[in-house]
């Protein structure tokens, strides 16, 4: 009886991999435990002026969840990781709280949960207190942008690098200079250093924000970028030998997946 009742009390922690945005860009998996969790932490952001906005909310009110079960956890928009760590250890203790009552836990993340995500830093503290996570992997916002672009990340023995937040031109260059691919994410704040790059060389890009939603918005026109706003989820695919000039096509939330 003991052991029935151990068995009974025994949670789960999983990070579930949400897609680049669009709600049917998630792993049958992934929305199985969804459907199945007892709670289910997402991310957001918490601005200056007191807004709170959530990428991932709205992709997960598109599977009918019981609102209830929807925890956020906001992060403040700045450089400074003193808070953000604040944040996680105190997430992080919730969770532990959870998965001490035998509830089944999900945390769920924009594009992979392993690529520059807030699940990440949860983890480790998890991991730290002996709890056993498991992580269902997710579709990259880069790999949706190529499926936009309708062309190759690369081909045989090409080499691609995945570069956030370029510091400087040189930099850019000297990565340009070694693989044949170069996908640039968080380049809101260094995108001035992005366009003097593309400005003086004979390089292929391919802009693409908030992809999977439907506020994408994708170019190739050097000058549309420089006049463009850039919000917080965008990313560029740079290609070093040009491509095949191609008119991408108009996206938008129903459009990448066939029906």
């Amino acid at each position: 009886m003991q052991q029935e009742r151990k068995n009974i009390l025994q949670g789960s922690v999983t990070g579930v991999s949400l897609g680049p945005g669009d709600p049917k860009l998630i792993t049958v998996k992934g929305l199985e435990l969804l459907k199945k969790a007892d709670k289910v932490y997402y991310p957001g952001s918490r601005f200056q002026d007191g807004r709170r906005d959530s990428f991932s909310l709205p992709i997960l009110q598109q599977y009918r969840l019981d609102p209830a079960k929807l925890i956020g956890f906001y992060l403040k928009m700045s450089l400074d990781r003193e808070e953000a760590i604040k944040l996680y250890k105190a997430t992080s203790e919730q969770i532990k709280e959870d998965f001490a009552q035998g509830l089944h836990i999900v945390v769920v993340s924009e594009g992979d949960a392993s690529t520059y995500s807030s699940f990440s830093y949860l983890l480790l503290y998890l991991r730290a207190a002996g709890i056993s996570v498991d992580v269902v992997p997710g579709i990259t916002s880069y790999a949706l942008a190529a499926a936009c672009q309708k062309a190759p990340l690369c081909l045989q023995n090409e080499k691609m690098l995945l570069l956030p937040r370029v510091q400087c031109e040189e930099e850019l260059l000297q990565c340009l200079r070694h693989h044949d691919t170069v996908v640039l994410m968080k380049i809101r704040s260094v995108l001035p250093i992005i366009i003097a790059v593309l400005e003086t060389n004979q390089l292929s890009f391919f802009y693409g924000e908030r992809l999977g939603t439907e506020k994408a918005f994708t170019c190739s026109d050097l000058s549309v970028l420089k006049e463009r706003k850039v919000p917080y989820f965008s990313l560029m695919i740079i290609k070093k030998a040009p491509l095949e000039k191609t008119k991408p096509e108009p996206i938008g939330k129903s459009t990448i997946v066939p029906q």
